[in-house]
């Protein structure tokens, strides 16, 4: 059990700093960007392209900035729904940073399905409901997404905490979930075993990509850590991490189910966003398995 402890400990310290580099940057970026200055870019024709582009970018703020301007009427249902899809949390920088090429190969493609995905579902569904009725950004008011949550809106503070204590608590946070879940894969291996794993997931393959999107609906980061690592150890195939990352929108449900007024909106958002994700990740798993991928 020492054993699985340290080794989930050195793989976990292995990838903090590059973790801390990304959120650096992410930080820097964040407090640059703020889309609702110029909130009628994601009103026109290109609102489910500008979205989907967005959200790829690997932080959960924007999925928050768009529920929020979407709660407020001011962008159309498939644009929301386009940022959502295209969130993809922490799994980029994970697995960028894992050390494994095959991870790191599986960037490219990963962002290509789900921004795919994003912009199709998002005309569709502009489509759809194109007697949507838009409302106007009161002059001078501002939309903000922080970040997984976290509480700072950057303005008023010092520098330090700007771009080193905010990167660094972020940094530290997701590095627990990372040593969590290497915990439970390294005590899965030991008790379990490799082999067994390795055929009770090759029996269960059709049924992965439903799991991965149940799991990807817990609206926090640690749901992406989660489904990220286990494609990184090898226990989840390349079409379920498509499917629970596509379901994955970060903190943006939360926000829109504080709306409680408007319920059952999110709940059919929720159910269009689960169905979606599982369909993209059952028809990635189909071809990996046509063309023995």
């Amino acid at each position: 059990m020492g054993e699985v402890l340290l080794d989930a400990l050195i793989d976990s310290l292995k990838i903090f700093p590059f973790l801390f580099l990304m959120y650096l940057l992410i930080e820097i970026l964040e407090h640059r960007t703020n889309i609702s200055r110029n909130s009628n870019v994601l009103r026109g024709r290109l609102a489910p392209l500008l979205g989907a582009a967005v959200g790829i970018i690997p932080q959960c703020g924007f999925s928050v900035m768009a529920a929020k301007l979407y709660d407020k009427r001011l962008i159309r249902t498939g644009t929301v729904l386009a940022v959502f899809l295209a969130t993809s949390d922490e799994a980029l920088i994970l697995l960028l940073s894992s050390g494994s090429g095959s991870a790191a190969l599986s960037v490219m493609p990963l962002i290509a399905i789900k921004f795919a995905v994003a912009v199709g579902v998002g005309y569709a569904a502009n489509g759809i409901c194109r007697r949507e009725k838009l409302e106007e950004l009161p002059e001078g008011e501002e939309v903000h997404g922080n970040a997984c949550g976290h509480d700072h809106e950057g303005e008023g503070d010092s520098p330090v905490k700007q771009y080193l204590v905010h990167p660094l608590l972020h940094s530290l946070e997701i590095f627990a979930y990372l040593l969590l879940v290497n915990i439970l894969f390294g005590m899965l291996i030991h008790f379990i075993g490799e082999e067994n794993i390795s055929a009770f997931l090759d029996s269960a393959l059709w049924l992965q990509p439903l799991i991965a999107s149940v799991v990807g609906l817990i609206p926090n980061c640690a749901s992406s850590v989660l489904i990220t690592g286990a494609f990184t150890g090898g226990y989840l195939t390349f079409g379920a991490m498509v499917a629970g990352l596509c379901v994955n929108a970060g903190l943006g449900f939360v926000v829109l189910f504080k709306n409680v007024k408007r319920w059952r909106r999110n709940l059919v958002l929720l159910g269009v966003l689960f169905a979606i994700g599982a369909a993209a990740g059952y028809a990635t798993t189909g071809v990996t398995v046509l063309f023995g991928i």
